[in-house]
């Protein structure tokens, strides 16, 4: 597998994890009517809804703040042909660390581990678009 096309499979991986957490709200929210402690009609306007569901539904939106800029490094990357193997472990390196923030999120949802997660994607992503410019500036 070239560079290239490895630098696709980490934006597969996380769309793969956008999914799974959409499937992980949808059972949540059904367990939740239920068991008796939400009504179907709270999910319509986002109204009062579970903490149980509401970390999964607040881990998805946070699926599609950051990482939207790494999808976007990694298409640039791509169509000006500067990744490379070390560009493409960091891809693998910020989508781990989502993987691993979303989890925190549904599960203990504990700041104290989830912050640091957050931070070192966001400087891993940070290294990319760096790497970027400066590939753009000298080539």
């Amino acid at each position: 597998m070239s560079p290239t096309e490895a630098t696709i499979w980490p934006m597969i991986a996380h769309v793969a994890l956008v999914f799974a957490l959409y499937f992980l709200l949808s059972a949540r929210r059904i367990r939740a009517v239920r068991s008796g402690t939400a009504r179907a009609e709270q999910f319509r306007e986002n109204r009062e809804e579970p903490a149980e569901s509401l970390t999964v539904r607040n881990a998805i939106a946070n699926q599609f703040e950051l990482p939207v800029l790494f999808y976007a490094v990694s298409i640039l990357l791509y169509l000006v042909d500067a990744d490379n193997p070390v560009t493409v472990a960091g891809g693998w390196l910020f989508v781990v660390l989502r993987y691993a923030h979303a989890w925190v999120h549904v599960t203990n949802n504990r700041l104290r581990y989830r912050r640091p997660l957050f931070i070192a994607g966001f400087f891993v992503l940070m290294a990319l678009w760096a790497w970027l410019g400066v590939w753009l500036a000298f080539t």
